[in-house]
């Protein structure tokens, strides 16, 4: 019987090159400084999330399942991993009898169906602003209105809102999919959003809507949460002021990647994402003064804070949070998870949101 060897070479960490020799690479007009964007990181919705899960964890004991990806963040999804929770992507991966946890970007009434008929005992994480976007949906279908979401085609949040009334909604991905839109009834049409989009993209694709179906209606409040908004102010007053912009934030994070693309329109010579400082390639600083950094709302303090230690060793040391806005908006926990915890006497944590994590 013969044995497979595998000689592959093992990961060999990259040795930075130190503050000196980029310093020599390109010498940098003026002081260094970092510019911190408030708000940034943590919104209520993931705060609220991840503790669910977290509680979860601490009064069932583990495993925990969860439904996708509690929140999209590398870092989070692994820590509670490492606590007993289980990542799947439908509830048929999940034992018959287990407790799912519905992660914060909601799912459609198939899949709680989908749990009912398992069996499953359910905690429903989703963020109360995307549970508003849903409750549009189903009221806007049984007006018979034509509902076109502005949103990304295969998000989960999408999918979970285009579940609630599949035949009334249109998916639009883009401005670009305005010009071949068609609807039955042009006086009976709304628009609703996916709630972590670019401001302006959506306005844009708003008001192409509007030029092609004067008599579109309006969803009753915005549709993009106020934590997407807000970060996307901010870094709109830091990217003008700024050589290279870090966002710190994963790939399948709509609002982390939405963070970049905004640092670039608004004028940031140079925007990057990463998951963790470990990312950030030192040569990014060749000839910077300034240096922008903002996270995504799924991102924890902590990763920023490795940036900026990252970021002091290459001296910029002096930084200035630039706060265009203040949070302090709170969830309640989910209702199943609140119960339980009363039943346990547990009174330590009932909100989710601001003030909940440390701030640098």
């Amino acid at each position: 019987m013969s044995t497979t060897v595998d000689l592959s070479m093992p990961t060999v960490p990259r040795v930075r090159r130190t503050p000196q020799e980029i310093a020599d690479a390109a010498p940098v007009a003026g002081a260094r400084r970092v510019l911190l964007a408030a708000p940034r990181g943590y919104c209520a919705g993931v705060d609220r999330a991840v503790i669910a899960v977290e509680k979860a964890l601490e009064h069932y004991g583990a495993p925990v399942y969860v439904r996708k990806e509690i929140v999209h963040n590398k870092y989070v999804v692994s820590t509670l991993e490492e606590r007993g929770a289980i990542f799947v992507d439908e509830t048929d991966e999940v034992p018959e009898g287990s407790l799912l946890v519905f992660s914060a970007h909601g799912v459609s009434p198939a899949v709680v169906q989908s749990a009912v008929d398992r069996n499953l005992q359910t905690i429903d994480a989703t963020c109360p602003l995307v549970t508003k976007v849903h409750r549009e949906a189903v009221r806007f279908a049984r007006g018979d209105f034509e509902i076109l979401l502005i949103g990304h085609v295969g998000h989960e949040e999408v999918e979970g809102t285009f579940g609630e009334a599949p035949e009334h909604i249109q998916i639009v991905n883009s401005p670009e999919d305005v010009a071949t839109l068609e609807v039955k009834n042009p006086d009976k049409v709304v628009w609703l959003s996916q709630t972590t989009l670019s401001v302006d993209e959506t306005m844009e694709t708003v008001n192409l809507l509007r030029e092609k179906f004067p008599n579109l209606q309006d969803p009753p409040s915005d549709d993009i949460c106020y934590a997407t908004s807000n970060r996307q102010t901010a870094i709109k007053e830091i990217a003008p002021q700024t050589d290279l912009v870090i966002v710190v934030g994963s790939a399948n994070s709509s609002n982390s990647v939405r963070l970049k693309e905004v640092a670039e329109e608004y004028g940031a010579k140079r925007a990057e994402r990463v998951d963790f400082a470990n990312q950030v390639d030192e040569s990014w600083f060749e000839g910077v003064a300034t240096v922008g950094v903002t996270s995504g709302a799924s991102v924890p303090e902590v990763l920023v804070t490795q940036v900026l230690d990252l970021l002091a060793e290459y001296g910029y040391g002096e930084v200035e949070e630039v706060v265009t806005a203040e949070e302090d908006i709170l969830f309640s926990l989910p209702k199943e998870l609140r119960a339980k915890l009363a039943q346990d006497g547990d009174d330590s944590r009932q909100l989710g949101g601001r003030g909940a994590r440390p701030k640098r």
